[in-house]
């Protein structure tokens, strides 16, 4: 495992920020980390970073306890900010080859340039750079010392959607690398395309964990089958449900392969053309307020 936590607790005077949390993360998967604020997130991250003590608990990263080892831990993590802190004055190069010096056996510049798609603007200058290339610029960083292990704070808040994609990309490469890569993030749709897991955090503790398309067991969940309904025909009788505004029925199924099956043969049977014909299940972001919800009503 590459991260272990077990029983941590952190308090600020009355407030329990993280009671009794519990996590393990593989090595060499995209984690991502979900949860409102004031869920104890961040708490939780700068401990396993080892730029906060923790009060109970045990905790393990890389195999070394950030607590009392974070000198130790510093040259095997890379840290992304949210906050980007590079000299805007400074080319992308010389950027990079002046992080190169505060280690002893740094990552070639080049293989740099080559990992977060900037080989074309080495020598532009930081402040010339668009948000999206800044971000690579600032992974290109956390990359400078060959670390296992990588903690990526809100990589594409304010982004563009291209920039997004651009920096979801770049994420996918450090884990083609073989690298662990802790996410955070409030976007559900960042977390669906980029985790492998996905942990939700809520009042200080994990409330859920499992993969995106299992989380909170939404690929169990009743399934929605909905079509457009032509005026002139009849839903058949082993149909029930609701038609809309817009002419479309909607039918919860337990059984979606069955309902489908019987659904595709009366159509071929009847002439009818099942237009705009969908299987909807929860979404992530659906589940995850579901999750918080009933997490904030049981604390």
């Amino acid at each position: 495992m590459a991260i272990r936590v077990s029983g941590l607790e952190k308090s600020y005077g009355s407030v329990r920020a993280v009671r009794g949390l519990d996590l393990e993360i593989r090595r060499g998967e995209i984690f991502a980390i979900l949860g409102p604020n004031g869920a104890g997130k961040t708490t939780t991250i700068e401990i396993l970073e080892g730029y906060r003590t923790r009060d109970k608990g045990e905790v393990s990263v890389l195999g070394i306890d950030p607590g009392t080892h974070r000198r130790e831990l510093k040259s095997r993590v890379g840290i992304v900010p949210q906050t980007a802190t590079s000299d805007p004055f400074l080319t992308v190069e010389e950027t990079l080859q002046m992080y190169a010096g505060y280690y002893s056996r740094p990552r070639p510049v080049d293989e740099l340039l080559d990992v977060v798609g900037l080989r074309d603007k080495r020598s532009s200058r930081v402040q010339r750079l668009s948000g999206g290339q800044q971000r690579r610029l600032d992974v290109a960083i956390a990359l400078v010392g060959d670390p296992e292990l990588l903690f990526l704070d809100e990589p594409t808040t304010g982004f563009d959607p291209s920039a997004r994609h651009e920096a979801w990309g770049v994420v996918r490469s450090l884990a083609d690398l073989g690298k662990t890569v802790i996410l955070t993030t409030h976007y559900m749709d960042e977390a669906q395309h980029l985790a492998d897991r996905v942990a939700v955090i809520a009042a200080g503790r994990v409330v859920a964990l499992a993969t995106p398309d299992t989380l909170g067991a939404r690929d169990r969940a009743v399934a929605e089958i909905r079509w457009r309904l032509p005026d002139t025909v009849s839903a058949p009788t082993f149909i029930q449900g609701d038609l809309d505004d817009a002419g479309y029925l909607h039918h919860h199924a337990t059984d979606v392969t069955r309902t489908l099956f019987e659904l595709t043969r009366w159509a071929l049977d009847e002439g009818v053309e099942l237009e705009g014909l969908q299987v909807l299940r929860p979404s992530l972001e659906e589940v995850y307020l579901h999750l918080i919800a009933n997490s904030e009503g049981a604390s």
